[in-house]
């Protein structure tokens, strides 16, 4: 039987068979597969779950010896602490302990020495009481003689002295001046070759040049009509310029020159290098001097600085406040007397670091205050009083040692010298500003200065002439030989001298040479 032969009904329940059967094998397949699948799932989650397990054991032993070595290290650390404290508290009580026993036996010592001075009070009380009655027993005596010599002598006790001093007075007065005038002979031989030897040591090892400055610098100019461009439109320039100098431009009919007038050194350089460097550049107008002017006043104080650094390495001396070193750099700008500060604190510094090696001081400390003693002078013109006492105002400020405060403030007798070291400062000081050519005195100071030293003189009876030489330095007098003896003639020497000291304020000392002759006068016929 062929298909052909076969109903529809029939086919279609074969073909409904086939698919049934087609189905099922399939979802058997599926499910084959998906059994398979969940199979390897699970073995793979097991084997994931031993792993973790594994891992999980693994890191707990890790922290477990990481714990322990923590644990461990801290013991150890917490010993060496422990040990070290203990050494602390060991040495400690070590200290305390010898401490106690220093004190226990300075207590015994005390008490010792108190014992020993209760026994010496009583001695001494007992001491007293017998002096005391001795002196009682001595004035009676004394009275009885005085009452015997009084009525042997018929004179009473103020009569008797008063004849035997009228007596002895003048025998007295001559002894009493010779041995003055013996005393005072050994004594300056001594002390005048020595100082004289310690002053020409220092002289002569020192030498240095003084630069003379003044109240006034004057600006060269290429040509006039530069001085047109310096007063500028309506005189802005020159406006400009003195406004942040300080300093006055004076333009006048000088020809291919300007003045620069001040009192301030430091501000009349910052001006007078301005003011050259504004003719050298050609551009002059305000905010250019306000550029040029700023520039060269940051370059003058580095220039300050570097001085007071030079001078203090000059010196060998260290450890000053940089303030200081800056108010000595400054000096190289000030002058007094026409001597530059600068230079002459150098020079006190040398010669009193002579003069202190000579006799035996510190030498540093001599040229630290001889190098500080005129610091002041470069603020005088901010604050008020004599410069000596600013300048020991400002070492004192800055930390300087008490005995340098001292010279610095005694180198000018503001006031007295109580040590050494004070008076080395005010001889080096001396020596540097009365140097032949040091300084420069105006004629009337001059003539003054004589015409007083020879009033002092001739304000003392007996005199006959006076005259004042070596330009104050010395005043020789001629006394008349039958008014003033030569005991009195030196009397009257010290007299004048102290008379001058009170008097005068000079620089330096001022010999007093008393001259008393004898002529004999003969004629020959």
């Amino acid at each position: 039987m062929t298909l052909d032969m076969l109903s529809p009904e029939l086919l279609g329940v074969g073909m409904a068979l086939a698919i049934l059967v087609s189905v099922g094998v399939g979802f058997l397949l599926v499910w084959l597969l998906v059994r398979r699948r969940l199979d390897q799932a699970r073995g793979t989650g097991e084997q994931l779950v031993r792993e973790a397990r594994e891992e999980a054991e693994r890191v707990r032993r890790e922290a477990l010896v990481q714990a322990r070595d923590v644990v461990v290290h801290a013991k150890a650390e917490f010993e060496r602490e422990a040990r070290d404290k203990r050494q602390e508290v060991q040495a400690l009580e070590r200290r305390v302990q010898q401490r106690e026993e220093h004190l226990e036996k300075k207590l015994e010592g005390l008490e010792r020495r108190e014992a020993e001075a209760t026994r010496r009070e009583k001695g001494l009380g007992a001491q007293e009481k017998a002096v005391a009655e001795q002196e009682g027993r001595y004035r009676e005596l004394l009275q009885e003689a005085r009452l015997a010599l009084e009525r042997a002598a018929g004179l009473s006790a103020a009569e008797a002295r008063r004849h035997l001093l009228q007596e002895v007075e003048g025998e007295i007065r001559l002894e009493t001046a010779k041995l003055v005038k013996q005393i005072e002979e050994e004594a300056r031989e001594q002390a005048d070759r020595k100082a004289k030897e310690i002053i020409c040591e220092a002289i002569q090892r020192y030498a240095g040049e003084v630069v003379s400055e003044r109240t006034v610098t004057v600006v060269h100019l290429p040509n006039d009509e530069m001085k047109g461009r310096i007063i500028g439109r309506e005189g802005r320039n020159i406006r400009a310029f003195e406004a942040l100098t300080g300093i006055d431009v004076i333009i006048d009919d000088t020809p291919e020159a300007v003045v620069l007038s001040g009192f301030d050194p430091v501000r009349r350089e910052v001006a007078r290098l301005a003011m050259e460097r504004l003719i050298a550049d050609g551009r002059i107008h305000p905010a250019r001097i306000e550029e040029v002017v700023a520039k060269v006043q940051e370059e003058i104080e580095n220039t300050i600085r570097e001085a007071g650094e030079q001078a203090a390495f000059e010196m060998g001396v260290h450890g000053i406040h940089p303030e200081l070193i800056r108010l000595v750099g400054r000096l190289k700008y000030r002058t007094s007397f026409s001597q530059n500060v600068y230079q002459h604190s150098l020079e006190v510094a040398y010669l009193a670091g002579i003069m202190a090696g000579e006799i035996g001081l510190n030498v540093k400390q001599a040229k630290r205050a001889g190098l500080l003693h005129d610091i002041g002078k470069a603020m005088t013109h901010e604050t008020e009083g004599p410069h000596a006492l600013i300048s020991a105002e400002l070492a004192r400020k800055h930390g300087e040692n008490e005995k340098i405060v001292h010279a610095i403030a005694a180198h000018n007798e503001d006031v007295p010298p109580e040590t050494p070291l004070a008076v080395v400062v005010h001889a080096a000081d001396a020596i540097s500003a009365a140097r032949p050519g040091a300084r420069r005195q105006t004629l009337e100071n001059y003539v003054k200065r004589l015409q007083d030293l020879e009033r002092i003189a001739s304000s003392f009876p007996g005199i006959e002439k006076c005259f004042a030489i070596q330009a104050g330095r010395e005043i020789r007098i001629i006394v008349e030989r039958q008014t003033v003896s030569d005991e009195d003639a030196a009397w009257l020497a010290r007299e004048i001298a102290r008379k001058i000291e009170r008097e005068l304020t000079y620089p330096g000392q001022i010999k007093v040479h008393v001259i008393r002759e004898t002529r004999a006068v003969e004629y020959a016929r």
